[in-house]
């Protein structure tokens, strides 16, 4: 029988950045952890609930900078692991959509190790909820997809783009901004109209959230135009069509407080 191994790794999903949508389960292992590993989307917000006791591990990756591989990282919580120590390995969104949760599992089970995941609050909800777009409404999209827009090494996209290209589904593509001109042009070609909505989200549900209306057509000009700062999601589909009335329903409530408070 194998002997057991004294550590454990938790792969916890830390949710898209505001630290109120983190998990009661989330907070208390963080609070709770030998030490802490975390990536680059993880907000300071949240690392500031990090006991400052707590060994903190920075193995963030940038577009085009991946300055500490996956296969480091892989034998970072190996070796921690292997000394005893409780591990959180905090992950921006959810461990199990496009976070890598399951390939960590997987060297980590083969070492002996005991995993266990903690879900987080994905960035295509947390976005949704912020916008007020839904990913589903009747009439509008019966179905949702979550779709990387990069390949690793900067391989070239091999999506699946006939069955993408389907009105009756909003589509969120993760990770699409460098590739955004070629998305949209793939959806277009498979026969979505140009006039599509889109919605573009960067830094979604946190102080820097920014929002890109725009068409299938016009959002690969509008991102190169404006530039935001990753991560930006993009939700694609006909229910983006209500957000402009979101969006004026929410300016008309603060209009209405601000004349309450002067009434």
């Amino acid at each position: 029988m194998k002997d057991l191994i004294p550590g454990k790794v938790f792969l916890v999903g830390a949710g898209p950045g505001d630290p109120d949508l983190l998990t009661l389960r989330a907070l208390k292992l963080v609070q709770s952890a030998d030490v802490v590993v975390f990536d680059r989307l993880v907000s300071e917000e949240i690392m500031a609930l990090v006991p400052a006791g707590v060994r903190r591990i920075d193995v963030g990756k940038m577009p085009g900078c991946h300055r500490v591989s996956q296969d480091a990282i892989n034998r970072i919580l190996v070796d921690l692991a292997l000394e005893g120590l409780t591990v959180v390995r905090l992950k921006g969104g959810d461990p199990l959509i496009f976070g890598r949760g399951s390939e960590e599992a997987e060297v980590l089970r083969a070492a002996g190790i005991a995993v266990s995941y903690v879900p987080g609050i994905t960035a295509a909800q947390g976005a949704s909820s912020s916008t007020g777009v839904p990913l589903t409404h009747r009439g509008l999209a019966t179905g949702v997809r979550y779709v990387t827009g990069h390949r690793a090494r900067d391989a070239r996209l091999d999506l699946d783009w006939a069955s993408l290209a389907s009105l009756d589904t909003t589509l969120v593509v993760y990770m699409g901004a460098a590739n955004i001109a070629e998305i949209a042009f793939q959806l277009m070609r498979h026969g979505l109209p140009a006039s599509l909505p889109v919605l573009a989200v960067a830094s979604a549900t946190t102080p820097a959230e920014q929002r890109i209306a725009s068409t299938l057509g016009s959002i690969a000009a509008d991102i190169a135009t404006t530039e935001p700062e990753a991560p930006v999601l993009f939700v694609i589909g006909r229910v983006v069509s209500l957000y402009d009335s979101v969006a004026l329903a929410d300016a008309l409530a603060c209009e209405g407080a601000g004349m309450a408070a002067y009434a």
